[in-house]
């Protein structure tokens, strides 16, 4: 089974290299990232970038794409709502970048503020979706009000034209996130990050049997599956571990939309 990763990070910058008479950039994580998606069938991925709006800084080799991230408050102060707004089209005029990633709980700023109206009206203009980390912030620092599930309900019915991703399926809010899904036709979900660390599945759903059992009633509940993704939020997770995680955690009649259909609609892949 081909499997699209929809969500993961490369946090190692680019490395400029002399090739020959050629100079080449490399990203060294990618390669290695790379050879171990071949032992696991998974053909692509989606970046959730950050650190940089510069296009250049957004190298990655052929399978992966990226969505440009808007990841902190002060990058916006100092760029300024035009800069960052002239920055995120350019990236959005790229085949590699397949849409837009916002952080509103790091950020501290509701994703209704009008700042982002230009974000919306360019995700609308080159048809490329919102992705939205939802739901528990890493560190303490993170303000879960501004990431609560909720909130993205709000603009996806102002937005209706727009197509929104909530990542982490709003973990661990999880039946408004479920509800938010179901209601609003432009607003999908990813499962990455569910997890973290190096797991002993067959212990952890022994432990963890409430919880999975919350997981598995709200994505059955609502009966989304042509909506929700895999994805990993690697690299705080182990790759194959993640796989077998979902695959307990969706029905295998659903896996083909669910690991590889879904991304490749929504992210408009094209494999």
């Amino acid at each position: 089974m081909k499997i699209i990763d929809a969500h993961f990070h490369l946090f190692e910058p680019p490395v400029s290299q002399e090739d020959g008479q050629a100079q080449t950039t490399r990203r060294p994580e990618a390669d290695r990232l790379l050879s171990c998606w071949g032992g696991l069938d998974i053909v692509s991925g989606v970046i959730m970038g950050n650190r940089s709006l510069e296009p250049d800084y957004h190298c990655y080799p052929a399978p992966m794409r990226y969505c440009i991230g808007l990841d902190s408050h002060v990058l916006l102060e100092q760029l300024g709502p035009d800069q960052a707004a002239r920055l995120v089209e350019e990236n959005l005029r790229r085949p590699q970048c397949v849409g837009v990633k916002l952080y509103p709980g790091y950020n501290h700023q509701y994703i209704s503020d009008p700042m982002y109206t230009p974000v919306y009206k360019l995700a609308r203009t080159y048809h490329k979706p919102v992705a939205v980390h939802m739901g528990q912030t890493a560190g303490s620092t993170g303000k879960l009000k501004y990431s609560h599930p909720l909130t993205l309900d709000e603009v996806a019915a102002d937005w209706p034209d727009v197509q929104f991703v909530m990542c982490h399926f709003g973990n661990p809010f999880l039946e408004a996130a479920a509800a938010v899904v179901e209601k609003n036709p432009n607003v999908a979900a990813d499962l990455s990050g569910l997890l973290e660390g190096r797991v002993d599945l067959d212990a952890y759903f022994r432990e963890q049997a409430g919880y999975v059992f919350l997981l598995r009633t709200w994505l059955t509940a609502i009966q989304c599956w042509d909506k929700v993704m895999f994805g990993t939020d690697w690299p705080i997770v182990n790759l194959g571990e993640y796989i077998g995680f979902i695959r307990r955690l969706v029905p295998e009649t659903h896996w083909e939309p669910v690991f590889f259909d879904n991304a490749n609609r929504i992210y408009g892949l094209g494999l």
